[in-house]
């Protein structure tokens, strides 16, 4: 990753690559290891954190790729990882599916677990230079507590099962609940960022998927492709959010070059249709990105990524807390947590 994305072989090689070689958990649950304690944030190795700040027990949960979860009172000292996915084993996911960027979502009395899932048993088609793309897609869980277990909602699936689909979040608009999604690139090249409304349990989607954007829209994401500097076609990591004026916005995640990266864009309608509006410049700083926010229980609002960085070769990603500013008209980063 410290050379430029260039051909489609190489941005393949490096998307899988970060995705599954950095989540060792997520490839073997049952190979977990043994539960920790006061285990300071940094020393956690984490892609996606996924943060959920729950009142009734006073406790913060936190989540990602992997699909395991780590408890704390404080956000520094946290005590995991457990074991609470409990997807269906005789779906199309399979025995051991790889579990990506996973959220947990309080909704009507219950804890709602979104991640994406992929069985690599599974070929739905191939990319343009012939490598196979596995089956992959987001799907929701549910639990009456949020240390689980989480345990499909519905047997049917929420997105279409030609194309691979990841990164699934929750919004209410409008009264109604929907599910964001990535449309990756690697099924034609053109990575977007699209909706489903769900019915109100949850448990189906109930129309096709609107397209929000696509990648090629930002103008701060950019790749080399063919020799020629050009849009970045990665789409990853939705999360939406309301500024305090009530403005609709979304954090999400792309590259520039060999740097992972999170920017922001605003719907000037205040709903999901949107038409979304790109910020010019990206908001984090290079290496930083795959965010999502969250209030904590003494009312600050934070913004939880990973950091990104090669280690003897070998991608890490840690969890990176920012207290941010949602008063005004826009998302404002103020500090990091340390």
């Amino acid at each position: 990753m410290n050379n430029p994305m260039g051909t489609i072989s190489r941005l393949l090689h490096l998307s899988l690559l970060t995705f599954a070689t950095v989540c060792v958990a997520a490839e073997a649950p049952r190979h977990i290891p043994e539960v920790r304690y006061d285990v300071p944030r940094d020393s956690i190795i984490l892609s996606d954190p996924a943060v959920l700040a729950d009142a009734k027990t006073g406790m913060y949960y936190m989540t990602g790729t992997g699909g395991l979860l780590w408890k704390s009172r404080d956000l520094n000292l946290w005590n995991g990882p457990y074991v609470v996915a409990q997807p269906d084993t005789a779906s199309w996911m399979g025995a051991n599916p790889h579990i990506w960027a996973a959220e947990l979502h309080e909704y009507k009395g219950k804890y709602y677990y979104f991640a994406t899932f992929t069985n690599d048993n599974i070929t739905i088609g191939k990319t343009k230079d012939g490598t196979p793309i596995p089956r992959r897609a987001s799907h929701i869980l549910v639990s009456d507590s949020p240390d689980g277990p989480y345990h499909p909602v519905a047997g049917t699936d929420y997105l279409p099962d030609h194309r691979p689909t990841l990164d699934g979040t929750f919004w209410i608009d409008n009264g109604k609940p929907y599910m964001v999604f990535c449309g990756e690139w690697l099924h034609n090249e053109i990575g977007t960022m699209e909706t489903v409304e769900l019915s109100p349990d949850l448990s189906k989607s109930v129309n096709s998927p609107d397209t929000l954007f696509h990648a090629l829209d930002s103008p701060w994401s950019r790749e080399i492709r063919d020799g020629k500097e050009t849009s970045n076609r990665v789409t990853d990591g939705p999360w939406l959010f309301r500024t305090g004026t009530g403005r609709l916005g979304m954090i999400w995640t792309s590259w520039i070059f060999s740097s992972y990266t999170m920017g922001v864009a605003y719907s000037e309608s205040g709903t999901l249709k949107g038409p979304w509006i790109q910020e010019k410049e990206p908001i984090t700083p290079p290496d930083f990105g795959h965010g999502m926010i969250f209030r904590d229980l003494v009312g600050r609002d934070i913004l939880s990524v990973h950091s990104h960085s090669s280690v003897n070769g070998r991608y890490i990603r840690r969890p990176t807390f920012w207290q941010i500013d949602l008063s005004g008209d826009k998302l404002r980063i103020l500090k990091k947590i340390n």
